[in-house]
């Protein structure tokens, strides 16, 4: 990995296989992870390894039914989830490692999150510590197939829509993929789809590549000028190719890496028409529910998810005819949207009150419900660097209520044959001997 006394820039591309589609309260089965340069030539040895479940928690059957992986084979096979929180720690937190998969924004990387919260490591650092970054393939297919699709079958799905499921993308391409929902399998057919983009788009490839950090994205976003760009993201639908015309008018008044974007479009009559809000409760209501009503074409877009967003013209014409984007319409919306400059104060004010959350009382889930402190981050170190049989009567002060709950849960994974007697404590909410007892108050 070093390169004339430097450390080689890397991907490390991975999948996880769970027993559950909760990101939080589901588990792992199996990980998979391949480095390879950034030619896709292979560096080291491929790293699979297994999750032993829990014995408190119960997989979903359909999960099993779709990866195979039963709970006795991942427990026959695997090691508890603090040594896979390590290993897979170990491998994302390499300098200059870009970690990507596929749909891993929305799906592996929550995964890896809240692996790494219940086993008290960062759950943010590995993505951007140490030069390192994250990538998505699902959305390069996404822009290619939208963009450049030149070069490169686009399979279909039932309905006649572009189908982007990895196992239909590389049998129209006649890539190997034999044994999909195996994490090996699909990592190397992420690789397989990720060499075919650059070598028959080399040009999109890089340009996405590039853009996939968040500053290069906030440098073509002129919210003063409302300047449209194309946006190309799987809230559109398959049915115009997850792409459209958008234009942002604001950015999101209390996440600095949200900006408001309209889609050009769609219908921006509510936009004109309804106060905020009217507006906000209908942004709200499911598409199912809304009968009549137009929905209200708003998005926020994270610049730091790794969003497709380019300029305009990158959309060429016989482009927006085959998405059936009519691209007339989007700049008589955009001419609209900048002689009503009110809309913007409008849509600032749907987003300025917080959208409708009910906090879980499960620890599991409570990984979004805020940062921790630097006196946390501190102390949850020393619980990493404490040996397993001595967690119990760790005695050690948290700011967070959330890290003592874990304290308990992490030694009761670490220390088998404790773990009746530590989960037996928490039911019925007296401390076992030796394990300090305030821990446990919070748990009554």
């Amino acid at each position: 990995m070093m390169n004339d006394g430097k450390q080689q820039s890397t991907f490390l591309f991975h999948d996880y296989e769970t027993f559950g589609t909760h990101p939080a309260l589901d588990r792992p089965a199996q990980f998979a992870a391949i480095r390879t340069d950034s030619e896709f030539n292979v560096i080291g040895e491929p790293e699979v390894f297994y999750c032993k479940p829990a014995d408190d928690y119960l997989p979903q059957p359909g999960a099993v039914l779709i990866t195979g992986i039963t709970p006795q084979e991942a427990r026959a096979k695997g090691e508890n989830e603090a040594a896979f929180a390590a290993r897979i720690h170990s491998l994302f937190t390499v300098p200059k490692t870009c970690i990507l998969g596929y749909n891993n924004v929305r799906f592996d990387d929550e995964v890896t999150r809240n692996v790494f919260y219940r086993n008290f490591y960062d759950p943010y650092a590995w993505s951007w510590q140490h030069d390192n970054s994250r990538w998505d393939l699902l959305d390069v297919m996404r822009a290619c197939y939208a963009l450049r699709p030149e070069g490169i079958n686009w399979p279909e799905n039932d309905d006649g829509l572009p189908s982007f499921r990895l196992e239909h993308l590389t049998k129209a391409n006649g890539i190997e993929h034999s044994n999909a929902h195996d994490a090996m399998a699909d990592v190397y057919a992420t690789i397989a789809m990720a060499k075919l983009v650059k070598t028959r788009q080399p040009r999109l490839f890089d340009y996405l590549f590039t853009h996939r950090n968040k500053h290069k994205l906030m440098a073509l976003i002129d919210v003063p000028q409302m300047k449209p760009l194309v946006h190309v993201s799987g809230m559109f639908g398959a049915w115009r190719g997850n792409t459209t015309w958008v234009a942002p008018l604001a950015w999101h008044p209390e996440n600095r890496n949200a900006v408001i974007m309209v889609d050009l479009a769609g219908d921006i009559s509510p936009l004109l028409e309804l106060d905020s809000d009217t507006l906000r409760e209908r942004l709200y209501t499911a598409k199912a529910d809304l009968g009549d009503n137009a929905a209200v074409p708003v998005k926020l877009v994270h610049i730091n998810k790794c969003p497709v967003l380019a300029q305009a013209n990158t959309l060429r014409p016989e482009d927006a005819d085959r998405l059936g984007i009519n691209r007339q319409h989007c700049l008589d919306n955009l001419k609209i949207l900048r002689e009503n400059p009110q809309v913007r104060e409008k849509v600032v004010a749907i987003f300025a009150e917080a959208e409708p959350f009910t906090p879980s009382e499960n620890v599991d889930a409570q990984l979004y419900n805020g940062f921790f402190s630097d006196a946390d981050r501190a102390a949850m170190k020393i619980v990493l660097e404490t040996e397993p049989r001595n967690l119990p009567a760790l005695d050690i002060t948290f700011v967070d209520k959330r890290i003592e709950k874990t304290v308990v849960q992490l030694s009761s994974t670490q220390l088998p044959g404790d773990a009746g007697l530590c989960r037996a404590a928490t039911l019925a909410g007296a401390p076992p001997p030796g394990l300090h007892a305030r821990v446990f108050a919070g748990l009554r």
